[in-house]
């Protein structure tokens, strides 16, 4: 490279050599950006502890392809490319731009194994990631200015629009392409004019087109330009640096830490605290999160990390039917009170004894449904889950209780049940299927079985779902294994419980379940409550306990091996249309989405469609466990929300397969006075009317 113009790190300026700020702008700056950044530390270090250090090449793993290849992106398309092509553009950018800040000491500066091939390669793909990704922010800008989404909206209720926010880092990084496409266009201009052999710049690209702009220019006008272009790139490059940790646009900082410390199972909810074991938790002197420092360090670095998306919100059903939540701010309203408690200039700020009705509202916590959809939309690995509990624990802890859970609840700690019904009425269902075959209920201490049949509450005391249990029973009858029930020594699984907080009432629950099917000397735990499969699979963590499995599961390998087969439907039955609605607890929580699809489809004249939001975008019927007690303010029902999309889609028949889903379908489908036009049935209710 042969310079024509006098560069950053030689030019003076009124006497003053220019490369005195190319040496201060970034020692100023970098000093800046530490103390900032350890101003934010703050809060984490007075956290609680997050045990988030297991499992390394899991967590290498999810930040090569969550963070790196930007794998959740493309679930919102446009704002997936654009950011896909800034993100790429910026790690290509990076090296150019710390390169820069050394030329402006050393003008002959270059990385080595630039000045080979390599970096003839590396400059010109540098120049279209430039052009790129200048595009795309001039996009984003038209699209944030004036075709704004429904979901970066500010409800009136939280104040200030952050639009602005956004639109200033747009044209951060606008200024940052056109600068260095400019300090290096004006260069080779003056190549040109001089007559030497100018440096490559690809064709079509910014720097390609100032160059051609600038051709006939003065050399005095190209000198210019290129010094100006040089420190606006130098003070807007350590400017925007330092402005990062200010606002949402932490997460270019945060993100790809975040995403390494992210939850590698789902499902399962953290234990109160750390270190202390189930049998010590009457030793801790509270629960929950009252106070901000209550909440984990891995929870302040979701705050920051929050990027301000609203697809959490988007995907949220609570937020959707007009519930006081929206997930996204959870994430904003915690990062401010962060950043308001502990400032970036002056002292800490005393936070508050109970930040709930300072930050968070209790209607808000409450309504959530723990579906996950929230997660599972989150690019950037962002939890919500594990805080709301925490803060329904300590709202527990004070005695704080919606009206319509405490009866429930306080049946649960009594019968074993939400209902309140005798523990000896559990296994009442069997009575109607004496005539066909003696269910063995696993109460007697020489009663035996290799499989266990678990329950759980709302199938074996409520009407309707009793009919669910017969039909679960009928199925493991007819592929012939050797089954029971535990009866009267089966309580509530406790998956509901937990999540509403009241931790000790869920260890009494598991511990009694535990010992009882230890007791019971099964082989295997099949259920067709993914609530129930949900919380003995990732909540009981108990190496006594053999598999569990959802009846969809069983079924799947019932049909696939030969063990089941499956009758076509009748002539009325073919002529509907069916579509299955994934559950919570066993979609997005657990993963099983193929094989429900798979033992539908294994009926002959079945014809089968999808709804538009199915699979880990299904939306959440609201009725996760106790939330068929809970009271919320709503717009409309989840469960009518959820019937009309399956009438959009032509539906006439809607399977499910969990009892608490087809609650509140079916009621969905009175509510949208539906009835006659659409029905609900359940997976086991189905195969047990078509099974051989």
């Amino acid at each position: 490279m042969e310079h024509v113009l006098t560069s950053p790190a030689t030019y003076t300026f009124f006497g003053i050599p220019t490369v005195i700020f190319s040496v201060l702008i970034p020692i100023v700056a970098t000093a800046l950006f530490t103390y900032i950044i350890a101003k934010r530390l703050a809060p984490m270090v007075k956290a609680k502890p997050d045990l988030r250090f297991d499992r390394p090449k899991d967590r290498i793993f999810n930040v090569l392809k969550i963070w790196l290849a930007q794998w959740k992106h493309p679930r919102y398309m446009t704002a997936g490319v654009i950011h896909i092509v800034i993100f790429f553009g910026f790690l290509i950018l990076s090296v150019r731009s710390t390169e820069l800040v050394i030329k402006g000491i050393s003008a002959d500066f270059v990385f080595p194994g630039l000045n080979t091939w390599v970096g003839d390669v590396y400059y010109a793909l540098k120049d279209y990631a430039a052009t790129a990704v200048f595009i795309a922010v001039v996009v984003a800008f038209v699209r944030r200015a004036f075709f704004r989404p429904e979901r970066y909206a500010y409800p009136e209720s939280y104040g200030e629009d952050h639009t602005w926010e956004a639109l200033l880092v747009l044209g951060f990084i606008a200024t940052l392409m056109v600068s260095e496409s400019l300090f290096e266009a004006a260069e080779v201009a003056a190549q040109v004019q001089a007559g030497v052999d100018p440096d490559f710049l690809a064709p079509l690209t910014l720097g390609w087109l100032f160059k051609n702009m600038m051709l006939n220019s003065a050399h005095q006008t190209l000198q210019n330009a290129h010094v100006i272009s040089y420190f606006v790139h130098d003070i807007v490059f350590f400017t925007f640096l330092c402005f990062l940790p200010l606002g949402k646009h932490f997460h270019v900082i945060t993100s790809l830490f975040n995403v390494y410390f992210m939850r590698l199972n789902r499902g399962n909810i953290r234990p109160v605290k750390y270190g202390v074991g189930d049998d010590e938790l009457d030793s801790l002197e509270s629960f929950g999160v009252k106070r901000f420092e209550d909440f984990t360090w891995k929870d302040i670095l979701d705050f920051y990390t929050c990027a301000d998306c609203g697809r959490c919100s988007d995907n949220c059903p609570a937020n959707a039917v007009g519930r006081p939540l929206s997930p996204r701010f959870i994430s904003l309203k915690g990062r401010d009170y962060a950043f308001g408690h502990y400032p970036i200039r002056g002292d800490f700020i005393r936070t508050d004894d109970n930040i709930m009705g300072k930050i968070y509202s209790e209607d808000e916590i409450w309504s959530c449904t723990t579906c996950g959809a929230c997660e599972q939309e989150c690019p950037i690995g962002i939890e919500y889950i594990n805080k709301i509990v925490d803060m329904r624990r300590g709202m527990v802890d004070e005695g704080n209780v919606p009206q319509s859970l405490q009866k429930p609840l306080q049946s649960l700690e009594k019968r074993g049940n939400p209902y309140g019904k005798m523990e000896k009425k559990r296994a009442e269902w069997t009575k109607e299927l004496a005539e066909e075959f003696d269910v063995n209920v696993l109460e007697k201490k020489d009663a035996s079985a290799e499989i266990l049949y678990f329950v759980d509450s709302v199938t074996s005391f409520d009407e309707r779902m009793q009919s669910v249990a017969r039909a679960t029973a009928r199925i493991l009858h007819k592929a012939g294994v050797d089954f029971g029930v535990l009866g009267k020594n089966e309580k509530d699984a406790g998956n509901e419980v937990r999540r509403f907080g009241e931790e000790m009432l869920f260890q009494e629950l598991k511990n009694h379940n535990i010992e009882a099917i230890v007791n019971a000397g099964v082989k295997r735990i099949v259920t067709a409550d993914p609530h129930a499969f949900n919380v003995i699979k990732n909540d009981y963590n108990s190496d006594e306990l053999p598999d569990v499995e959802h009846i969809a599961q069983f079924l799947a390998g019932c049909i696939s091996g030969g063990k089941i087969s499956l009758n076509a439907l009748d002539d009325d039955w073919a002529k509907k249309t069916f579509t299955y609605h994934d559950p919570c607890y066993l979609g997005r929580h657990n993963e099983i989405y193929d094989e429900p699809r798979a033992v539908l489809d294994a009926i002959p004249g079945l014809r089968r469609v999808e709804m538009l939001r199915s699979r880990d975008r299904s939306f959440c019927c609201g009725g996760g466990g106790l939330m068929l007690f809970y009271e919320p303010e709503e717009e409309e029902r989840m469960g009518v929300r959820r019937v009309k999309m399956a009438q959009e889609a032509g539906v006439s028949v809607i399977v499910t397969a969990c009892p608490f889903c087809l609650t509140n379908i079916e009621d969905g489908i009175k509510v949208a006075g539906l009835e006659g036009k659409m029905e609900a049935i359940d997976l086991s209710e189905l195969v047990a009317m078509q099974v051989q």
